[in-house]
């Protein structure tokens, strides 16, 4: 399972796996909602698979970055990768689910 973690420990934790396609934006109707300035209504659109995840900036107005860099209009996540929404940046992490349902972190 694909995790995106914010260092601010009272922001959202988003989980994703393989397979999976999720948006991230302001509106009720995304996926993963991020109430904050400088996030548009439907901002991006991630597509995760075993090896990575796709995000893809949907004409936000102020951009989705990838580690610092401005994406156009889309990039490759890896574990330890951070992707920036409006004032939110989070870390790519993965997390493997052992048997008994504990999570341990892969990196």
């Amino acid at each position: 399972m694909w995790v995106l973690r914010a260092s601010d420990a009272e922001a959202p934790v988003f989980r994703m796996r393989p397979g999976a396609v999720k948006t991230i934006g302001r509106a009720r109707g995304a996926d993963f909602v991020l109430d904050i300035p400088l996030v548009s209504r439907v901002h991006c659109r991630l597509t995760a698979d075993d090896d990575g995840i796709d995000v893809e900036d949907l004409k936000s107005t102020n951009g989705t970055f990838v580690n610092g860099t401005r994406l156009s209009p889309r990039a490759r996540l890896r574990p330890g990768d951070r992707l920036r929404v409006g004032r939110m940046e989070m870390v790519v992490d993965r997390e493997v689910r052992r048997e008994k349902g504990e999570g341990r972190r892969e990196k």
